[in-house]
């Protein structure tokens, strides 16, 4: 074989068999972990990349130190879209390309951000909850055309997310750190706010903006206050964003009323945690990106993306 190369994304692992032949008939030697994990941290990593050419990997921790052990290692290929776990300056610096599959999570996104909002506009967990409780009970709802949404970052996915709210006539406000056109505002019918207005506004607020140093603890305890009673919650981008203990105690307060998580600050989830015993939490497994056909998309474009980088494409 002519290239080595670690096969580690819990997406792909198990139905790597369907997918293995498009690596080997390249000359590529597939090894993968010992152990199917959510990611491997830098301890785990270190064993399996001291002679790797190239890695398809998912929120692997490929920091610095890790990189510093892999001295053949010439290119990375993220399994889906955020490099938050990869030391870019490192992987530049050891001439490590890096590529990732921009985009392609951002339709099942959108749709799971507007499931959680019509679970909660139209109180489907409650209603669901009484009837198996032999009960025959009627809730409140409110529909969606007389709802704010609020969009913490504008990129592909907060745009497809506005698109879906604004047919379901909702108004929608959004931030961003960045400038967004005016054309691109309006085109998806997003009028621009700052952030703590975003903030007070919304009836059901969105994060998805990308990992970076400005957006860790973007939502604590202060912005949580500004929020209305009645807001919900949902994170479908990065666990760290939210500071998890302020959430849990606005929660618990009724500070807001609901959240819906897919990601959390550490994952998976702890057993014990106080989330997993809420009734106005609906959580999932950070799993708003499944979809058949766009996993399909990405299994084959990381293979392509890995091929590419070792031919110093």
């Amino acid at each position: 074989m002519e290239w080595k190369v670690l096969v580690s994304p819990n997406t792909l692992l198990p139905v790597l068999d369907d997918y293995i032949h498009l690596l080997v008939e390249q000359g590529v030697e597939v090894i993968t972990p010992p152990d199917f994990t959510e990611y491997l941290s830098e301890d785990e990593l270190i064993p399996l990349v001291h002679d790797i050419d190239g890695a398809i990997c998912g929120d692997d921790r490929y920091t610095d130190r890790v990189l510093s052990k892999a001295k053949k290692l010439r290119v990375l290929s993220k399994w889906g879209e955020g490099l938050d776990a990869i030391d870019l300056e490192a992987s530049k610096r050891r001439g490590i390309a890096v590529y990732r599959t921009a985009g392609a999570l951002t339709n099942p996104v959108a749709d799971t951000v507007m499931a959680h909002v019509l679970a909660f506009a139209r109180n489907v967990m409650s209603k669901d909850a009484s009837m198996k409780h032999g009960e025959w009970q009627k809730f409140p709802s409110v529909t969606l055309r007389e709802s704010v949404l609020g969009i913490v970052g504008l990129g592909k996915i907060g745009k497809a997310v506005a698109r879906r709210a604004t047919s379901f006539g909702m108004e929608v406000i959004g931030c961003d750190i960045r400038s967004i056109s005016s054309e691109d505002l309006r085109e998806n019918g997003i009028s621009m706010e700052s952030f703590s207005e975003v903030l007070r506004r919304s009836d059901f607020l969105s994060i998805n903006c990308d990992l970076n140093p400005s957006s860790v603890q973007l939502i604590g305890e202060d912005e949580l206050n500004l929020m209305k009673k009645s807001s919900v919650l949902i994170n479908t981008a990065r666990g760290e964003m939210i500071d998890e203990t302020a959430l849990v105690s606005a929660l618990e307060k009724q500070s807001i009323a609901g959240a819906g998580l897919d990601v959390f600050e550490k994952e998976p989830l702890s057993i014990d945690s106080p989330l997993r015993q809420m009734s106005s939490c609906l959580l999932s497994a950070h799993n708003a990106n499944a979809s058949p056909a766009t996993f399909d998309y990405i299994h084959r474009k990381t293979i392509d993306n890995v091929l590419r980088g070792l031919r110093g494409e």
